[in-house]
């Protein structure tokens, strides 16, 4: 049985329910995490990939919609090492943290609500094609400004603008969509950072082209770096580049490392994955799984030893 952390307590999943009065489940109000666990078959342990790091970003994303958590980041890790030992789990999942206000009122503001916090686990496998790649459309959908609603915070109501992206891809039959930002240039997949390759260097959008600050995209940072001494350069990306690019690949806790085989109908060089994307695949699955001691720090283990 799956349990669910609720109103302060570890309940069964099915019992962790909302009115659907809440306030946030009518003004998209809520600040949520997506955060991986990856299990480890020869240790038998169960690691949770940079706990800390997504509960204190809840935590200060939360504060700026004036939500005050009464968790420590450090307390939150400990509640999902019980939900997950509770829960038996000896598998890769992924779980879901989401603070949001539970007044049962109807108005759309941002104070004199009380916020609450639940957790649950969520089992499913793949997000996208991490081994052949994808195919993805630049959407014409604009990614949301900083000064309407922040990218760089997972707040649920700006999720709308990803889903709109998606689903346009979608029915034109890719697998996923890019945005760009309000002025032109890349911005970022419907729920993942994006990096191009082009000779021999690998090259992101910065953080203030209204991008996520992608605790991914850091980790991949310094394994390109680190690892596979490929110089990284933060700067804005123009669409046209795309095209040209030697490589493309996304980032996310759910999307990991997924190659970009073609943008629109253009393959990315041969159409296959390429070598710098396949090489920081192998370290960072190596890494989340434990595989590599100097990455250990990233991890959280589960289990008692």
């Amino acid at each position: 049985m799956d349990y669910a952390f609720f109103e302060g307590k570890i309940v069964p999943v099915e019992e962790a329910k909302i009115s659907i009065m809440t306030n946030s489940f009518h003004y998209g109000t809520a600040v949520f995490e997506g955060i991986r666990a990856y299990w480890n078959e020869k240790e038998e342990q169960l690691y949770i990939l940079f706990a800390k790091a997504h509960y204190q970003r809840l935590i200060d994303n939360a504060k700026c919609l004036m939500m005050n958590l009464p968790y420590t980041a450090d307390e939150l890790v400990e509640i999902t090492k019980e939900l997950l030992i509770k829960s038996q789990i000896r598998e890769d999942v992924y779980i879901r943290p989401i603070a949001y206000f539970k007044d049962l009122k109807l108005t759309p503001k941002l104070i004199d609500y009380t916020p609450e916090i639940a957790i649950y686990i969520y089992r499913f496998g793949r997000y996208l094609d991490t081994s052949k790649g994808i195919k993805a459309k630049v959407s014409s959908w604009r990614r949301n400004d900083d000064n309407s609603i922040p990218s760089r915070w997972k707040v649920a109501g700006a999720y709308v603008n990803s889903a709109l992206a998606k689903t346009e891809a979608l029915l034109a039959g890719y697998d996923e969509a890019i945005l760009l930002n309000s002025q032109g240039y890349v911005a970022e997949g419907s729920g993942e950072n994006i990096f191009i390759v082009k000779n021999g260097k690998a090259i992101t959008p910065s953080l203030n082209e209204h991008i996520l600050e992608g605790i991914t995209r850091n980790a991949v940072i310094t394994l390109l770096k680190k690892e596979l001494l490929v110089d990284v350069i933060e700067r804005p990306i123009a669409r046209s580049e795309l095209y040209t690019a030697d490589e493309v690949f996304l980032t996310g806790t759910a999307a990991e490392i997924t190659p970009v085989i073609q943008i629109d109908h253009v393959k990315i060089r041969n159409g296959e994955v390429g070598e710098i994307t396949r090489q920081l695949q192998e370290v960072y699955f190596k890494a989340v799984r434990g595989e590599i001691s100097r990455y250990k720090n990233w991890l959280t283990p589960v289990y008692e030893k």
